[in-house]
């Protein structure tokens, strides 16, 4: 990780420390909990985070914010984003944060204990970065992660055998 990076995750980790933001991310976890737990098939569900909750602490490049739960024991697939650097913190509970190339996974263990060395609590994915969590079976994994694109225009794309360039793009404030 580069000086510049971890300068950023710092940052970051500061505004997500203070009390008041972490009191106006805990009902939007909660909710998505709930939506979660209601939908069975599921495996994960998520929520952007409006950026007037961080007031105008975040650093610049950060144009939206997003809770993800995803459910104990799942494995979403590899995913990447062509439009956004990502960040992303463990909030509550552990998982593995696979990044690299799919059948060649470098795993990275996020827990969400304030006592551990910021790089085991959050991670940077470049744009263009596959990547795949992958959760324990004993309990979900919410996590915050930040964009460098504004929600509406936030993308992720799949691998898609069935499909001329290989891949498949979707929108996280489309159709879930």
């Amino acid at each position: 990780m580069t000086p510049e990076e971890r300068s950023c995750l710092e940052s970051i980790e500061t505004v997500l420390r203070s009390e008041n933001v972490r009191e106006q991310i805990r009902p939007i976890v909660e909710r998505i909990r709930a939506e979660l737990r209601r939908k069975k098939e599921a495996l994960m569900t998520w929520e952007p985070i409006p950026l007037t909750v961080f007031g105008r602490a975040l650093p610049p490049e950060i144009r939206s914010a997003w809770v993800f739960v995803l459910r104990a024991g799942a494995d979403t697939g590899a995913e990447r984003h062509p439009n956004s650097h990502q960040r992303m913190m463990s909030f509550e509970g552990s998982g593995d944060l696979q990044t690299g190339e799919p059948g060649q996974w470098q795993s990275n263990v996020l827990v969400s204990s304030s006592e551990v060395p910021l790089e085991r609590r959050w991670i940077s994915i470049p744009l263009n970065v596959w990547h795949r969590p992958v959760v324990g079976a004993d309990a979900d994994w919410s996590v915050v992660s930040f964009h460098t694109v504004v929600a509406d225009e936030l993308i992720e794309e799949k691998p898609d055998a069935s499909s001329k360039d290989g891949t498949k793009q979707m929108k996280y404030l489309g159709p879930k």
